[in-house]
């Protein structure tokens, strides 16, 4: 039997019951000075259906509302000796990270351009070949992302201007395609969720060209990269 871990917190007490994956009981295991919420699994691989990422996002979003926790990726299966090898190798760096986002909250925008996408343009050269033609095609291709991460990156650090100091840390995902240009995460207190919302109501208005998609509150899943640290030291998906 192994443990379907779902994600860690610092340690917590009496908690209300759950059900999770597959239907199972939802426990808090004491590993050193962590609680990490768990199900037994009988099994090698979670099945990834709309049931079971629900029901592992629903245990993640509950143990939000009594403190914020750093997330697992779906389908993280474990025995108890991983587990508490992994949180002994990586004390002091869940430490730091459970500090960073103490009393915070992952906030979510999606900014979309209303403008077309830059269409491509001929060489101008009737006699040039296949491979010419094809190379001129890269650079062009190039030259457009560039312009394009340039351009969302600026629009990133307009909108954290915007906000403010209730924004404690930010991940930026540009993107290369279509009219979606960035993906931003903001980490933000808890009690300023209200506050980041009318800012970026009034933020809108300065930028008409541009569309936003906000979602969150939601646990720090930009932030935690727990699941990553886990494969790193112990290969387990």
């Amino acid at each position: 039997m192994k443990q379907y871990v779902y994600c860690l917190t610092e340690r917590m007490n009496d908690l209300p019951s759950w059900r999770g994956v597959a239907g199972s009981s939802v426990y808090a295991l004491e590993v050193d000075k962590f609680s990490v919420f768990a199900s037994d699994f009988f099994g090698e691989h979670v099945r990834i259906d709309r049931e079971n990422v629900l029901a592992h996002a629903a245990v993640i979003q509950q143990v939000l509302n009594h403190t914020t926790p750093l997330p697992f990726k779906f389908g993280t299966l474990v025995t108890e000796q991983q587990l508490d090898n992994y949180v002994s190798a990586t004390r002091e760096a869940l430490q730091s990270k459970l500090a960073l986002v103490r009393g915070c909250v992952e906030m979510n925008v999606k900014i979309i351009s209303s403008r077309e996408p830059a269409r491509a343009t001929a060489s101008g050269n009737e006699h040039e070949t296949p491979g010419t033609a094809f190379l001129f095609e890269k650079r062009r291709e190039i030259r457009g992302e560039e312009e394009r991460a340039a351009e969302a990156i600026e629009i990133a650090a307009w909108l954290e201007a915007q906000l403010g100091d209730i924004v404690w840390e930010t991940q930026i995902n540009p993107n290369r395609l279509d009219t979606l240009l960035v993906a931003v995460a903001h980490l933000v207190r808890r009690e300023a969720v209200e506050e980041y919302r009318a800012r970026l109501k009034e933020a809108r208005h300065e930028r008409p060209e541009l569309h936003f998609l906000i979602s969150g509150p939601w646990a720090p899943y930009s932030f935690a990269n727990i699941d990553l640290e886990f494969k790193t030291h112990f290969g387990v998906s």
